[in-house]
């Protein structure tokens, strides 16, 4: 990883801290001493969300049921007032 900014140089300094992103990668941004948030590029935030998302074939292939992510969500059913016939 990176640099570590504090959130205060990484304000003051954004355009640095981009260069510095861009250049080294990753770079973590501190709030009173406690790592807070991460700033990577961009192809690198891509790569990771590709990884993330399951294709059709691994979710076929997996050994247990995985039907959550192929099933969109229902709405909730509306009922309707019968009609009188009377």
């Amino acid at each position: 990883m990176g640099k570590t900014w504090p959130v205060q140089d990484a304000k003051a300094h954004f355009s640095a801290f981009l260069d510095a992103t861009l250049a080294e990668g990753p770079q973590v941004v501190t709030k009173r001493g406690k790592e807070a948030a991460v700033l990577v590029p961009i192809d690198h935030w891509r790569r990771m969300e590709k990884l993330a998302t399951p294709d059709l074939k691994t979710l076929l292939l997996a050994p247990e049921a995985r039907t959550e992510a192929l099933t969109p969500l229902r709405k909730p059913h509306q009922h309707r007032t019968p009609p009188d016939f009377r």
